[in-house]
């Protein structure tokens, strides 16, 4: 069972890319984020015609996240972080072939000490407390999405600028991160993959894709009870070398069900 995770940056303007990434990865599951799509806008017959059923939760111009799975049913969703008053769509959940998926799309949080950032951490914490319920419900569980947050320092390209003082690797954002990773997930490019510079964004600016100069904050977990079905994970770098790309690329993780 392949599962992704993909920054689209806009699915209005990125449905053919999505369409010939489908066709060319296959993946079996596939969490969207940044759809910034109005749900009676989604293109869910599109992507049943690619050969994918889709669920989504989406809000005009910006966030917006879906899931979509290609030869099983979508059971049990859930829109939003339950008990958070929100009304940005950064979240949603849904049971594909006995495993439950969760799709976020974190808060960025602009910068420091801002109203943003406080948002952030809040909503962090809403999502450890959501996340601590679901894994009690289900062991089979992968949390996926664009997290917004660098997890270590191979995770960006200078650790000299990417430190305490910065957005998406403050100790505040990288605690948040590891509380729920005590929950019992695991990082699942982590678990094969220990080197510096796998990268999943790249700016737009200064030839940074070609630099290669960029963040990995798209990410993976896996429960415990996934953490020996992980056959292969990685990120698909090649969606993100096309005309007019996101700039996030695809993560992923293959697990032996």
């Amino acid at each position: 069972m392949k599962i992704a995770s993909w920054n689209v940056n806009s699915l209005n303007v990125r449905l053919p890319q999505l369409q010939q990434w489908l066709a060319d990865f296959a993946p079996d599951v596939v969490g969207l984020q940044e759809t910034k799509l109005e749900d009676h806008r989604f293109p869910d017959d599109a992507l049943l015609e690619a050969g994918y059923r889709s669920v989504f939760h989406g809000q005009k111009t910006y966030n917006g996240v879906a899931i979509l799975a290609r030869a099983h049913r979508i059971e049990d969703v859930q829109i939003a972080v339950p008990d958070f008053d929100d009304a940005q769509a950064r979240a949603i959940a849904a049971t594909v072939n006995g495993v439950r998926i969760v799709n976020l799309y974190v808060v960025n949080g602009q910068d420091l000490g801002t109203d943003k950032y406080d948002y952030k951490l809040r909503w962090l914490d809403a999502v450890h407390g959501w996340l601590d319920e679901e894994l009690k419900a289900h062991s089979k569980l992968v949390v996926l999405g664009d997290f917004n947050i660098a997890p270590d320092d191979r995770d960006v390209p200078d650790a000299a600028v990417w430190n305490d003082t910065h957005i998406l690797t403050s100790s505040a954002e990288r605690a948040a991160y590891r509380r729920l990773l005590a929950l019992g997930l695991h990082d699942g490019l982590r678990l094969q993959h220990q080197d510096e510079g796998l990268f999943s964004w790249w700016d737009y600016r200064q030839a940074a894709f070609r630099r290669n100069l960029g963040l990995r904050i798209d990410l993976t977990l896996v429960s415990e009870a996934l953490k020996g079905a992980v056959l292969a994970v990685g990120i698909d770098k090649t969606p993100r070398s096309w005309e007019r790309p996101s700039d996030h690329a695809p993560a992923w993780v293959q697990l032996r069900l």
